[in-house]
């Protein structure tokens, strides 16, 4: 049954939503979530009138902006409501809320509307300001609980906003180095999150979500699949020769899709919200094989950093926005007709990305549009059906 239907009724709030008692202040995941949504539909449009030809007058809007937004905008806001939710969860330690979290998430939209309007250094500024203010809380429940499990997720906060500062520095002509570089660097550390953070909840949902399933899982196997990542990740970065970078890329993919093999994604097709974790993860093994025919000049890179951004990273903050929101308002993990059309639109723009950069320039602009209009699709339905319940006090009373 649809999930829009057998879900309790939206409990209304008195508060307004400027106001810090209001819902969508309560944790992290609310406004972030629809700050990101929102951000992906529209952003993506922009670039896409730009590239056809009819933007030309608004010169923010061009190739580096689109990567870097996708990255340091889209996706960071998503990873910061996932962490500040999960943060609580870890620590028993509030996260940001209320006034605080209604800050950060302002710093966050400023950011965005500096990218678009404002000079390259201004723009730095306001941009450079959001990562480090959104650590820090999570660096400080992490601190004072003890839980220094996950203190590594900080570490890759710290190296994103690093990246972010070398970005910027290369736009404003304060190094040589092209912007690419930098955002592909922050892309492959992301990559390197969802497979530690995969690794860990992955199988847990597929046992819990697919009765008679068991997710084998293999900590040797699992660190080893991070380690493959992370030298394959240093050996891109540092432009390695092409023959040792495209062995390092193709024997990740394959340790990382040994793992995923062991999860029993086949036996999920009955689930949506469990198999768009496994597919969206498969799309890692699947960009760094692709990177590896890209080291050797087979294939052009950007099959491969779509992949990995459109398919695993979008995928994936689909499966979780979807899964979050309804555990974290009360409702149960139930999808219908509505999920499942989001789960197919977002995979379908995935596989029409990286069609488009292995295609015939005569297709390339079709399967770019139709790229487009899935990804947008995708994330307008988000929007539809869980603005209601990011916007609502949760059904069973309990706070968050």
């Amino acid at each position: 049954m649809n999930s829009i239907s057998v879900n309790p009724a939206v409990r209304k709030s008195n508060s307004a939503i400027w106001q810090a008692q209001h819902p969508v202040w309560a944790l992290g995941f609310r406004p972030f979530y629809l700050l990101a949504a929102a951000f992906a539909a529209l952003s993506l449009p922009l670039w896409i009138a730009h590239y056809l030809g009819w933007l030309n007058r608004w010169p923010q809007v061009n190739v580096a902006w689109h990567m870097h937004e996708m990255v340091f905008g889209m996706a960071i806001a998503v990873i910061i409501g996932f962490l500040y939710t999960a943060g609580r969860n870890w620590t028993g330690l509030a996260t940001p809320s209320k006034r605080h979290l209604a800050l950060l998430a302002g710093c966050w939209l400023i950011g965005r509307l500096a990218m678009l309007l404002a000079v390259p250094t201004w723009a730095a500024v306001l941009d450079l300001a959001f990562l480090p203010l959104a650590a820090w809380p999570l660096y400080r429940v992490l601190q004072q609980s003890g839980n220094m499990r996950n203190m590594f997720l900080i570490v890759l906060l710290g190296l994103l906003s690093l990246a972010n500062a070398v970005f910027h520095a290369g736009v404003l002509g304060l190094i040589v180095l092209a912007p690419a570089t930098t955002v592909h660097a922050a892309i492959l550390l992301i990559v390197i999150m969802e497979s530690v953070i995969g690794a860990r909840v992955i199988p847990m949902f597929t046992q819990n979500g697919v009765p008679g399933v068991l997710a084998i899982v293999h900590p040797w196997l699992n660190r080893s699949a991070v380690a493959a990542l992370l030298l394959a990740s240093l050996a891109w970065v540092a432009a390695a020769p092409a023959p040792l970078l495209a062995l390092l890329c193709a024997g990740a993919a394959c340790i990382v899709m040994a793992r995923l093999a062991l999860w029993q994604p086949h036996r999920t097709l009955g689930a949506p919200i469990v198999w768009i974790l496994q597919i969206s993860y498969a799309w890692i093994p699947v960009g760094f094989f692709l990177l590896a025919l890209a080291a050797l000049d087979l294939i052009p890179a950007s099959a491969a950093w779509h992949a990995l951004t459109v398919g695993s990273m979008a995928g994936l903050i689909l499966g979780m926005m979807t899964r979050t929101t309804l555990g974290h308002t009360g409702r149960p993990l139930k999808t219908g007709c509505l999920e499942l059309a989001l789960y197919l639109l977002i995979q379908t723009a995935a596989l029409a990305r990286v069609a488009a950069s292995l295609l015939t320039p005569a297709l390339y602009q079709a399967s770019l549009v139709l790229a487009m209009f899935c990804w947008c699709a995708a994330f307008l339905l988000f929007l539809f059906a869980y603005t209601p319940y990011l916007l609502s006090v949760r059904v069973d009373g309990r706070e968050g």
